[in-house]
């Protein structure tokens, strides 16, 4: 591990915890050369599965774009950072947890919709406007109305 502030890799571990469900380490470090701390996180890496995107290309599974939609969605709503976490770990769990190495987009896109819709209609609405590639304000409206009713059915 190298000290982002003077660049030595000569550091000791000060603390560690386990976080997120034990699927994580964080750890507190000091460099041996500056003194300064920083804190590092471990996960265990599993085989990640294979993403399909819509065009037929495959690649590996990337939390990171995950959660880019998520911020942007959530972007200016009372959508915590730790919620946002949250719904990619449940993501994540489904993914890696399941016997399938080959997993669609439209299928993750499903999942994470159906976790917004509980957590933020205005970030569900915001995400599946992008997700389902709305071409007018009729394909809008609808989506907006579903999302509506199945709000009273729950009531």
């Amino acid at each position: 591990m190298r000290c982002p502030y003077c660049g030595s890799s000569e550091d000791k571990v000060v603390d560690s915890r386990t976080i997120k469900e034990e699927s994580e380490i964080r750890r507190r470090r000091e460099c041996l050369s500056c003194s300064r701390r920083f804190t590092t996180y471990e996960r265990i890496e599993e085989a990640a599965p294979i993403v399909i995107k819509k065009d037929g290309e495959r690649e590996p599974f990337d939390r990171n774009k995950i959660r880019k939609g998520l911020l942007i969605s959530c972007q200016k709503r009372s959508v915590s950072t730790e919620q946002i976490e949250q719904i990619i770990l449940q993501i994540e769990k489904a993914l890696f947890g399941g016997d399938r190495r080959e997993i669609p987009t439209h299928e993750i896109g499903q999942m994470i919709m159906e976790i917004l819709k509980g957590v933020d209609a205005v970030a569900y609405v915001r995400f599946a406007s992008v997700y389902k590639e709305f071409k007018d304000i009729d394909a809008f409206i609808e989506q907006v109305k579903s999302l509506g009713s199945a709000t009273k059915e729950q009531s």
